[in-house]
């Protein structure tokens, strides 16, 4: 029958053909005609918006995903690959430091974003275009504006991985013309970053009628991060100050609450990345990016699969509590440091057959359960973490799990796919108002205002305080800084109990590696990680265990500040047979 159909299809064309036959529309793609109107511009926006999650442009997503765990999680000291050795290799060689600009991962990353800025540049040209006749001015300029939010978001994503990248906007971008985006990367654009945040922020609306959706207070928040990079207290202080003082934003009661689904868009919420499931879809709505770093038991959370992206000796070790305090020095930079010194014990080394009763004596902050998986301690509703039958391999990635975005088993279907409860509905919060209050203390901290940058410290910590805990048979201490702690020992000190509080707060979403980097302390810090965490660990019994032998003569130079750009992209920049990009030094 194929072959008969194709026949007579030939037969057709011989005998009736014209110039205007051959005039076919491109199929499975709608024209520039047929999206200049109002539903055609949206569908155009949500398609930007949907870029966001770091799911899509053809690759897998987890080079891409929002939670940046590869990028920011195990490149710093708060994570490590997980899993085991043979596994994903380009993993293993982000975490060690062996970076090389061929790797698939910076490929994937570099891809996704341009591709989101591609979408948005869409999105203003043709809502700007004379081909519109069913908008008012109004609603084009509410698009744009979340375009120029979506578009100054990409662009900030790319800026701190590579800090060299090109800024392309609607003037340049050229659907037609590949050549249109060749440009150098030699410009510094945080200038263009600020311009779109800050046209956003003076553009959309306090509240969206659709979650999701960029508003001004997500604007001006980001605009302060972008400031912050930058070190520009004083701009970033004012926003944050008005985001503070008038989004209507407050802390949950509950820590926890910002890590599992019933919480979705809660009233600490202020630009949350949403996921779907059981929606119709294939199930890559539901936080598909992180669909490996899950506990690898039928019985846990997920039911399987991968164990990758698991906690850190040094992060946990980090939770411990000296007087409700964390156990911090005077140097800005961490290295006088004490809570690394001896470790929290943990069943490192010991098999989950074998019995096991974890030391809960020592005090702890109850953030740290909230964060981790680890052996004796309630999980969730799963009952006790039991052990090693969780971890793929135990001696090789240590014997801590992540939890943040882990479902309870009660919510298991309704908040998970039906062929993968690995994709979840559990948004991810890229920014909260504890990141605005933080962010706020470190701007009083380089301005010189200890007292205040105290008190915004000590809003987060007696949250942690009076807010529900994970198990009551664990030894939970947390405080707040006595009055006048931060005067009488000094802005270092202040700053090094700031940034404490940002790792403890948003310990394993993807913040850390490029916190430390804008702080510029991250070869100091990840040095002393490397070493540390590469020799043989002490619990306050005296028992010994193996750590992460891989880590062995690792090191962190300033090269590693940035990551390197994408050979393929530096190729594919070529004109006239020279390429528009440059590498970053070093690499």
């Amino acid at each position: 029958m194929k072959k008969i159909a194709i026949i007579l299809l030939l037969t057709g064309l011989s005998f009736s053909c014209s110039d205007s036959f051959f005039d076919l529309k491109p199929q499975g793609r709608a024209s520039v005609e047929q999206l200049s109107n109002k539903n055609g511009v949206n569908a155009l926006l949500i398609g930007a918006y949907s870029l966001v999650d770091g799911v899509g442009s053809g690759n897998t997503g987890r080079q891409s995903t929002v939670s940046n765990y590869v990028f920011g999680g195990i490149a710093s000291d708060d994570a490590v690959k997980g899993t085991d050795a043979g596994d994903q290799p380009e993993q293993s060689f982000i975490e060690q430091y062996n970076w090389l600009s061929d790797n698939t991962y910076f490929l994937g990353k570099w891809w996704h974003q341009y591709d989101g800025v591609a979408r948005c540049n869409e999105v203003i040209q043709i809502a700007n275009s004379d081909l519109i006749k069913d908008m008012t001015k109004e609603e084009i300029l509410q698009v744009t504006a979340e375009a120029r939010f979506l578009r100054g978001f990409f662009h900030f994503e790319a800026k701190k991985m590579w800090n060299k990248i090109p800024f392309i906007d609607e003037v340049i971008y050229k659907s037609a013309d590949p050549n249109s985006t060749k440009v150098p990367n030699t410009e510094d654009i945080w200038p263009k970053i600020e311009a779109d945040f800050d046209f956003a922020a003076k553009t959309l609306p306090g509240v969206q009628s659709q979650k999701g959706r960029a508003t001004q207070w997500a604007a001006k928040s980001f605009l302060a991060k972008t400031y912050l990079f930058q070190k520009k207290w004083a701009q970033a202080k004012t926003l944050l100050t008005d985001v503070l003082t008038n989004s209507g934003k407050k802390l949950v009661a509950n820590y926890h609450d910002n890590y599992r689904t019933t919480g979705n868009n809660n009233t600490e919420s202020i630009f949350e990345i949403q996921f779907s499931v059981n929606d119709g879809t294939n199930g890559n709505n539901g936080n598909a990016g992180d669909n490996l770093n899950w506990p690898y038991s039928a019985g846990a959370p997920g039911r399987g699969c991968c164990g990758f992206y698991q906690a850190s000796h040094n992060l946990v070790n980090a939770f411990k509590t000296e007087n409700g305090l964390p156990m911090i020095g005077s140097a800005a930079d961490g290295t006088a440091d004490t809570y690394n010194k001896v470790d929290l014990p943990s069943d490192q080394g010991i098999n989950a057959t074998t019995a096991f009763t974890l030391d809960k004596t020592i005090p702890v902050d109850p953030r740290l359960d909230w964060t981790v998986g680890r052996r004796g301690v309630n999980f969730l509703d799963w009952g006790q973490m039991p052990g090693s039958s969780w971890i793929r391999d135990q001696a090789y990635a240590g014997p801590f799990t992540g939890k943040k975005w882990m479902y309870y088993v009660g919510e298991e279907n309704s908040t998970t796919h039906s062929t993968s409860r690995r994709n979840v509905n559990n948004n991810f919060r890229m920014i909260k108002l504890s990141h605005i209050i933080l962010w706020l203390a470190e701007c009083e901290t380089e301005l010189g205002n200890l007292a205040a940058a105290e008190s915004l410290v000590n809003q987060i910590r007696n949250r942690a305080k009076t807010g529900s805990v994970q198990d009551a048979t664990v030894k939970y201490v947390v405080e707040p800084y006595p009055a006048g702690t931060f005067a009488g020992k000094g802005a270092d000190y202040a700053r090094n109990a700031v940034r404490m509080e940002q790792r403890l707060e948003f310990a394993m979403e993807g913040h850390r590696f490029f916190d430390l980097v804008r702080w510029g302390i991250a070869a100091k810090v990840l040095n002393k990680y490397a070493a540390e965490e590469s020799v043989p660990g002490k619990e306050p019994s005296g028992r010994t265990f193996s750590k992460r032998g891989y880590m062995v003569g690792k090191t962190f130079t300033e090269k590693n500040n940035y990551y390197p750009l994408p050979q393929d992209e530096i190729l594919n920049s070529q004109l006239d047979g020279k390429p528009t990009l440059t590498q970053n030094p070093g690499y």
